[in-house]
């Protein structure tokens, strides 16, 4: 079955989207091919020479992307973005109106839970299509026990970008996706799941919106709360802690040399992930960023979020969820913190720690990251 059944919108529905199909032009295709060819891989140097990347990248690796790219078939990825249902919806917000590009599946009853996947950096609404895959080869329209919507947050891929006039923070961010979901027609209250920055968003929603009922995150970088004992943690999470302390957090050099970008965001995949991606998927995931215009307009959250003085998302007392908060622990997160640090954030009823599995999980592994997303909704739901 594909996605057309799925396509009917809620009979609840306030504002109908436009139908969006992803399409960017030839001459844009043609530059992009150019620039890759003529891009040069930089000399060859002792870092770039160890096999085991603990300085990034191989400079093999690079050259081997940058041949790849230079025969990869962006139509082809534009083929299979527009097999599922696209849209796009207007929404004003501190009286500016923005176009927020989302995917959604609908279902046919009446008692499906509206839900929420938001992706994070650097990855785009993409790292949820194989659960989307998933859920319509599981169910049909009638049996389908969501309704799933998975927004390009503001400034990512083909959503509008971020003001130029004014700061624009996680809030502003959390305030539209909340409208879209108004929109939608489920003002009553709806779910969210969210990685990395979706999980900053999923934080804000949980903790201010009364609309978000119940909130499932698989990132929860935050400091020690200082209160629980090393020994209370487990030897996973004990070696996760080594993994976050390792992790530290160009815009402009960045959007101007499409292998560099390749460089910085492959490094990323390849890096968090305990298995690597196929190269198809890196090079898919850049991609996306270069011909959307989107690198330099993705990263405004780290301004906040990494400004000295200010207080982070998960730790930040004003979005303590106060609603049913659900985990999944993947090892190979770049800040794997222990659970005992997540439950001083909310009310955490469900936590499921994973063998396997890194900060790309939707794309990693969609089976578990929908399982875990599931099974939260069937514990907490029916009292959110």
């Amino acid at each position: 079955m594909g996605f057309e059944p799925f396509r009917t919108f809620p009979p609840t529905i306030v504002t109908e989207p436009s139908p969006f199909n992803a399409s960017i032009p030839d001459a844009k295709l043609v530059k992009l091919h150019e620039l890759v060819k003529a891009a040069e891989v930089g000399p060859v140097t002792y870092e770039g020479l160890q096999q085991d990347r603990r300085y990034g990248i191989t400079r093999d690796w690079l050259n081997n992307a940058k041949e790849q790219w230079q025969r990869f078939d962006w139509k082809a990825v534009e083929k299979e973005i527009n097999s599922f249902p696209n849209y796009k919806a207007q929404i004003e917000h501190d009286g500016t109106i923005f176009d927020v590009h989302f995917l959604a599946i609908f279902s046919e009853a009446k008692s499906a839970v509206p839900a929420l996947m938001l992706h994070g950096w650097p990855g785009s609404f993409m790292e949820f299509l194989p659960i989307l895959r998933l859920l319509i080869r599981k169910y049909s329209p009638s049996t389908l026990p969501y309704h799933i919507v998975v927004p390009s947050l503001p400034g990512y891929a083909f959503s509008s970008p971020p003001p130029l006039d004014r700061d624009f923070r996680l809030e502003d961010v959390a305030q539209m996706i909340d409208t879209l979901m108004v929109q939608l027609g489920f003002g009553e209250g709806y779910a969210v799941q969210g990685g990395d920055i979706g999980s900053k968003v999923a934080r804000v929603l949980g903790g201010v919106h009364r609309r978000a009922k119940a909130i499932h995150l698989n990132f929860g970088i935050m400091p020690d709360p200082g209160n629980i004992a090393p020994s209370e943690h487990n030897e996973l999470e004990k070696d996760g802690l080594v993994r976050a302390r390792e992790f530290a957090p160009l815009a402009l050099s960045l959007s101007t040399n499409p292998l560099a970008l390749l460089a910085w965001i492959g490094e990323k995949f390849l890096d968090w992930t305990d298995e690597d991606p196929t190269l198809e998927t890196i090079i898919e995931a850049v991609s996306l960023y270069w011909l959307t215009d989107c690198f330099a307009t993705s990263i405004y959250p780290y301004r906040q979020l990494f400004t000295p003085g200010n207080i982070g998302a998960h730790e930040n007392p004003t979005w303590h969820i106060n609603k049913p908060l659900g985990f999944s622990w993947f090892p190979k997160e770049i800040a794997p913190v222990p659970r005992n640090w997540i439950a001083t954030t909310g009310d955490l009823v469900f936590f499921r720690q994973h063998q396997r599995g890194g900060h790309f999980a939707a794309i990693e592994h969609p089976e578990v990251l929908l399982k875990d997303f599931e099974d939260f909704l069937r514990q907490v739901w029916s009292t959110s």
